[in-house]
């Protein structure tokens, strides 16, 4: 069930010199509700991301993060103009959560699968060694890897499972709001179906709100509800998913999906 506004983005601009990663781009999402960033590589998708997920500081444009006050009302506040550093790095590993296409970015994979986990809980104030063990294992079982495998490290891990184990490390401290970044990217078909059945269940148990980044439009068609189509970035086309998909409207939106009806 969509819920209240988490998240805004408005009129986020990143420019590289001359040169732009995006350019006014604005958009909302809400509670349980997964949000689809598509376009070819170059179209500014993951400028966008890192913009959006405190990772990299715009040039102009809010960041707008939304917390429900006593009253009941949405208080927004600009991640980068309203927030001090501390604040964001905890709204970082607490309520939110960003999710790499390479596993490798997300995990230390010198460390256990447990102690992965528990090292995110342990950011965000977790201090009892039992029950982190404890819930770092249920973790493990909810993102489908044997609970036998606790002690060992990533590397020891497939490509699926040391998605599935970033997975359980960001959703570890229960954040409202998930960045991920082309999260099938380079996994073979039956482990990204695998996974992306993992994700739609995950994302309706814990309500979650998802931004994902991705350029296969098959992978949008599953997971998201609304979907934003970028062009040198800029987002030329918003709306339902199935709606762009079946009836696109802004001409590159029209080629996006007549590309992958030929192949």
């Amino acid at each position: 069930m969509i819920g209240a506004p988490l998240f805004k983005l408005s009129g986020l601009t990143k420019l590289y010199g001359a040169r732009v990663g995006c350019r006014h781009a604005s958009l909302e999402v809400r509670a349980g509700e997964v949000l689809a960033v598509v376009g070819e590589s170059g179209s500014g998708k993951s400028t966008l991301l890192s913009c959006a997920s405190g990772q990299m500081l715009p040039t102009s444009g809010g960041v707008l993060h939304g917390a429900t006050s006593p009253d009941g009302r949405t208080v927004w506040r600009d991640i980068y103009q309203d927030l001090s550093e501390p604040e964001r790095r905890k709204l970082l590993r607490s309520e939110w959560a960003y999710v790499h296409q390479d596993a490798r970015d997300g995990l230390r994979m010198s460390v256990s699968a447990g102690g992965n986990i528990g090292e995110r809980m342990m950011a965000a104030g977790a201090r009892r060694y039992g029950a982190i063990r404890r819930e770092a294992e249920a973790w493990l079982a909810r993102v489908e890897i044997p609970t036998d495998r606790l002690d060992d490290r990533p590397t020891a891990f497939s490509g699926g499972m040391r998605q599935r184990l970033q997975i359980a490390r960001a959703l570890a401290t229960g954040p409202k709001l998930v960045f991920m970044d082309e999260p099938t990217g380079g996994l073979d078909v039956s482990v990204q179906a695998r996974l992306l059945d993992l994700v739609r269940r995950l994302v309706a148990e814990y309500d979650l709100a998802v931004i994902i980044v991705t350029h296969d439009l098959a992978v949008a068609r599953l997971l998201a509800h609304r979907m934003v189509v970028m062009k040198q970035g800029r987002i030329v086309e918003s709306g339902l998913t199935d709606q762009i998909l079946d009836d696109p409207l802004h001409p590159y939106s029209q080629l996006l999906v007549s590309s992958i009806l030929q192949t």
